[in-house]
């Protein structure tokens, strides 16, 4: 197993190893092992899935406390941007993103610790992406910040992804009062 660590504390790429031979491969999808180097491993209690077509952005988003979510997250077709932006007070990165490059051929994951906003673009058509969560979905402590926010600099590599209406109308991250 091997691992990249960004300049955000908390976030974390996984690169599992790959057996592969004639018949196909193999690869461990998940280890709470994977995050002993790092203090305490997530407890997951729910799984999520979501399916798009090349250029569906879905994001930022994020549940409030006490329902926040942190997320291992990895697509199984496809390829995707993923994106994650801390929303911790307090933290000397607050505002600040990280991206993954998230492709099926690869096995890679992406864990986002709880305090922060995620999103990602289906870089492929039938992109198929994963979550792995920490808390159940709670629809009253839903949250988001506005995908293309000035503030947030963000290269989503897409010129006009297709986002949803409820997307489009997040609020800017000057506008965001974090409760994390």
């Amino acid at each position: 197993m091997e691992h990249k660590l960004f300049h955000i504390e908390g976030v974390i790429e996984f690169h599992p190893r790959i057996f592969e031979d004639e018949r196909g491969y193999f690869t461990e999808t998940f280890s709470m092992k994977w995050f002993e180097p790092f203090g305490d491993a997530p407890v997951f209690v729910q799984d999520n899935q979501s399916g798009s077509k090349k250029g569906v952005l879905r994001g930022l988003h994020f549940q409030k406390p006490p329902h926040s979510q942190g997320k291992l997250v990895r697509v199984t077709s496809g390829k995707a941007l993923d994106v994650a932006v801390d929303l911790r007070k307090g933290s000397t990165t607050y505002g600040q993103h990280v991206t993954s490059l998230l492709e099926a051929n690869k096995h890679n994951l992406f864990y986002i610790p709880a305090g922060f906003a995620h999103g990602f673009v289906a870089l492929e058509d039938n992109t198929t992406f994963l979550y792995k969560c920490t808390n159940f979905y709670a629809p009253a402590s839903e949250g988001g910040i506005f995908w293309n926010d000035p503030a947030l600099d963000i290269d989503w590599n897409i010129a006009e992804p297709l986002v949803s209406p409820k997307d489009e109308v997040l609020p800017l991250l000057k506008d965001f009062n974090s409760p994390f």
